[in-house]
């Protein structure tokens, strides 16, 4: 494999001390007595290392390639089980058991490296030596701290800071290589190569793998290869005409990003054939359901313990050196073609006081960091001259009718781009002509907002809305604008919106002037907990955000595909934005590509590309952006009107009681009628 030739230098750089640390790992998994109350946690967590071991030597010796199903899945669950939601609570991963356990700060601290731990997890099934060393050797320093009479744990967080101040260079340099290098790449064997008939394959990566992997294999290998390779087809090209349709150089590029989730390799392997006609290699970003989203949520803020401004800009520093490295690979560099999956149940995490949290400070920070690591990254790829695509099936999840709805999907992916498109333009001719559009919600939605629309200087050949059919996002259906700021104000509300991996019930937000001043939802019993909630995983810790997209949703077919299946709560944001009117907070879609003129298919020119944060990137770039972009969508049901204001105080309704009212928009009432 090209991979562990890429990788032999470094193994045979770290072999002697890799030795060293296992020997001593092996020794303490069988007697950490000597930890005091802390041996428990010690000896678990040297018998999760020595499997790893365990693990980089089959994957050294070439043994992963051959693993029965049998096999696989009986080391799929012992690497995964300790973090299973019937096992979280005994589990030294869970910061409530190890507090319990051992204190509040010693649990905090230890139930955090034991995650960091965790992580090298593929760094073992590759066979790659060097990470698993590293951390073997900081778990051999803390054990060192524990075996002390009086442990003074101010060294032992002391020894968690330095190893990740000084190891910072060897993780972004290893990012940065696989970033830019397709040959980097240890997936690369397993989509191209594997006897995908089967669900062997599957345990051949690190990712948890559950019955929604297995159901993904046994469907993807119930369709004929032709709907197979329709379902890659529909996927690539939105990819290439995302290129085609901005004007973006897709002929200098040279590699993309793969995103699938595991058990659709057979539409992955056909989607890197045809990337392949277009002279782009594949960088692999295979990824599965989550085996506990609890767990993820508890450990999101452990950086807590070593993140400071001295680490902050030594991970820059890192990163400058690492990007003007390998500068001539990443101009090469596509962007990400992406398959997303739908069907999980909504997820509201659990409030746990003993998790680690990020201070104000390091929040602050948190916002910086994003911000400065994102406009370093555009420097080296473009955003002028790259693009994406994103597309969306669901998993076995979803219910009983899995395999109805995912033909449904595929419908929906396949949608007459050409009939919506020209629907599409005569909601857009009528906003075009708007000052405010007024957006009112109705049956319990207390939405009452009004939108600024951009001015257009010259009518004829200017538009202010961009005619969204299916190419970077698969399925067609929507219009969308950056609104400007003054005079957009008023309540967003929604009953119940999935963002991400979490669900938020009444959410409500308020805006004036564009900016967000109020916000909360009914998910958790205080005010205090529903606004850091927010804070947390909307506003992503910034005191604020504008609004960076105001869009009109006109996929009535996947409205009807949620209702009739009942899957509104479990749709992807992808398809969930185009089911109604959506609003974005934090950046605009033009984020760093304003300057890049795009064109509507009737030859407008999209005048609506920034708003008044994100024109500061000429006079101050640091306030221009806030690297965060979520979609809030408000269903057609929930809508009493959509109506353009005009300059003249005349109004004009493009959607009344739930249903399109311009002439020539007819035929997105169908799917709603039919329900």
């Amino acid at each position: 494999m090209k991979y562990l030739e890429l990788i032999k230098e470094s193994n045979e750089e770290v072999l002697e001390r890799y030795e060293l640390v296992r020997e001593r790992v092996e020794e303490i998994a069988k007697d950490a007595s000597t930890a005091g109350n802390a041996a428990e946690y010690f000896a678990r967590t040297a018998a999760h290392l020595v499997k790893l071991y365990a693990i980089a030597d089959m994957a050294q010796a070439g043994k992963l390639v051959t693993i029965s199903a049998e096999e696989g899945k009986k080391l799929n669950a012992s690497i995964y089980e300790d973090i299973c939601v019937e096992n979280y609570e005994t589990s030294y991963a869970n910061p409530v058991y190890a507090v319990a356990k051992l204190g509040q700060e010693a649990g905090q601290m230890l139930s955090a490296i034991y995650t960091q731990i965790r992580s090298t997890l593929k760094s073992a099934y590759e066979g790659n030596l060097m990470e698993l060393c590293i951390y073997s050797e900081l778990f051999v320093e803390v054990f060192n701290y524990f075996e002390e009479e009086d442990v003074d744990l101010a060294l032992v967080k002391s020894a968690l800071y330095s190893f990740k101040h000084d190891y910072t260079e060897v993780v972004i340099e290893d990012w940065v290589a696989r970033y830019a290098n397709p040959d980097y790449d240890y997936y690369l064997d397993i989509l191209m190569e594997a006897d995908l008939s089967k669900p062997d394959y599957l345990y051949r990566y690190e990712l948890y793998v559950g019955e929604n992997e297995l159901a993904s294999v046994k469907f993807l290998n119930s369709l004929k290869p032709e709907e197979i390779k329709a379902m890659a087809t529909t996927y690539t090209e939105g990819f290439r005409i995302g290129f085609e349709v901005a004007g973006k150089p897709l002929h200098k590029k040279t590699v993309a990003t793969v995103m699938y989730p595991i058990g659709f390799e057979l539409m992955a392997r056909e989607a890197v054939k045809n990337l392949a006609e277009l002279n782009l290699k594949p960088i692999l970003r295979p990824y599965s359901t989550s085996a506990n989203k609890q767990y993820s949520n508890d450990h999101k803020d452990d950086r807590a313990l070593w993140f400071d401004k001295a680490y902050v800009e030594r991970e820059l520093e890192v990163y400058r050196t690492s990007y003007e490295k390998h500068k001539e690979k990443l101009a090469g560099y596509a962007g990400p073609a992406v398959i997303e999956v739908f069907g999980e149940e909504p997820f509201s995490p659990k409030t746990i006081e003993e998790a680690i949290k990020l201070s104000d400070k390091q929040q602050e920070l948190s916002v910086y960091e994003r911000s400065e690591t994102s406009r370093l990254l555009n420097q080296y790829i473009k955003g002028e001259e790259r693009s994406f695509t994103i597309i969306a099936y669901p998993i076995a999840e979803i219910g009983e009718k899995y395999e109805e709805i995912f033909a449904e999907t595929v419908k929906l992916n396949t949608l007459d781009y050409i009939l919506y498109r020209d629907m599409q333009q005569k909601l857009i001719d009528v906003l075009d002509t708007g000052k405010q559009v007024h957006i009112l919600g109705a049956n319990g939605n207390k939405t009452d907002l009004y939108v600024t629309v951009p001015e257009l200087k010259n009518p004829e050949k200017e538009t202010a809305f961009e005619n969204c059919v299916a190419d970077v996002n698969i399925p067609v259906g929507e219009v969308f604008t950056s609104p400007t700021l003054k005079g957009t104000t008023g309540k967003l509300h929604v009953s119940q919106v999935y963002l991400g991996d979490y669900n938020f019930l009444n959410l409500e937000i308020d805006f004036v002037d564009g900016m967000i001043t109020e916000y909360t939802c009914t998910n958790f019993p205080t005010e205090e907990e529903n606004k850091k909630y927010i804070r947390d995983n909307i506003l992503m810790h910034h005191e604020t955000l504008p609004m960076g997209e105001f869009a009109i949703g006109t996929n009535t077919t996947a409205y009807r595909m949620a209702r009739v299946y009942d899957i509104a709560a479990k749709l992807p944001i992808l398809i969930a934005e185009k089911t109604g009117p959506h609003f974005a907070v934090g950046d605009t879609c033009f984020k760093y590509d304003e300057d890049n003129m795009t064109y509507n298919p009737d030859g407008k020119a999209i005048i609506a590309r920034e708003n008044e944060v994100s024109a500061l990137r000429k006079t101050d770039p640091a306030k221009a952006y806030f690297n965060c972009h979520t979609d809030i969508t408000i269903p057609y049901d929930e809508l009493a009107h959509i109506t353009v204001i005009k300059a003249d105080g005349s109004k004009e309704d493009i959607i009344r009681d739930g249903r399109f009212v311009l002439a020539g928009t007819e035929e997105l009432n169908k799917p709603l009628d039919e329900m």
